[in-house]
């Protein structure tokens, strides 16, 4: 497995004390990086503490609401103050709602997915890629799903966000692929994450994709390897 250096880059990462974000936050700093890392919760830090250890010193952390347009450009300005520079967007921000019919569904719960999965993006990528623009170089990585390729009933809300999610990227990729940024995405399948396993205790989880196999996936599409890759969604589904 090859190891990467990312020595001297920043790289931001949205949803970064999540079950996935915890890898991913994890992966950047033993491969060198320079994170500034979003949360939620106080009560995200502890854990995310535990795993990185040491690593901490080489951490800033912003408590935002990511569907807040002002609090992630005051974000991505803070980095760029501490840094000078932002190389990569890791965008891990997310979340599901299903098992509901359009008909049973609420405004409320449809707008949840939609800000949660989709409109964090836009936002977050909206001031990103500008400072990239400016410094003439980028990697964007969004986290989509398999479930953004086909919809399915009882996840209207949760297709249609991660799918919008997909054409986000393809768009974007389009609008600056000549400025020497790569934007592109992950669509995984079932993360063997702890609530999965609570959730559906009779299934195989040795199938499972395993939150640290998609960081290093992500690792790859921030590396120089990825340079030829524009607007790509890249299936990362294990054995299901």
């Amino acid at each position: 497995m090859k190891d990467y250096d990312f020595k001297d880059r920043v790289v931001l990462i949205t949803g970064g004390t999540g079950a996935l974000g915890r890898d991913v936050s994890l992966a950047f700093l033993k491969s060198n990086s320079l994170a500034a890392i979003t949360y939620h919760s106080d009560k995200e830090i502890s854990q995310l503490e535990s795993i990185l250890g040491d690593l901490m010193k080489n951490v800033m952390l912003f408590q935002v609401d990511t569907g807040d347009e002002q609090q992630i450009k005051k974000t991505v300005s803070d980095v760029i103050k501490k840094y000078g520079r932002i190389d990569i967007l890791a965008n891990v921000v997310g979340g599901y709602l299903g098992g509901k019919k359009v008909m049973e569904m609420t405004e409320k719960e449809w707008d949840l997915m939609i800000n949660l999965n989709l409109k964090t993006a836009f936002l977050v990528s909206k001031h990103v890629v500008e400072q990239m623009v400016k410094q003439g170089s980028g990697k964007i990585i969004h986290v989509a799903a398999r479930l953004g390729l086909k919809g399915i009933g009882g996840n209207s809300a949760y297709c249609a966000s991660k799918s919008g999610l997909i054409r986000l990227v393809e768009s974007l990729s389009d609008e600056v692929k000549d400025k020497n940024i790569n934007v592109n995405c992950i669509i995984p399948s079932i993360m063997d994450t702890d609530t999965n396993r609570k959730d559906m205790s009779s299934a195989d989880f040795s199938k499972w994709v395993k939150p640290s196999e998609i960081a290093r996936v992500i690792l790859f599409l921030a590396s120089d390897d990825s340079r030829t890759i524009h607007g790509a969604a890249i299936p990362v589904y294990g054995l299901v």
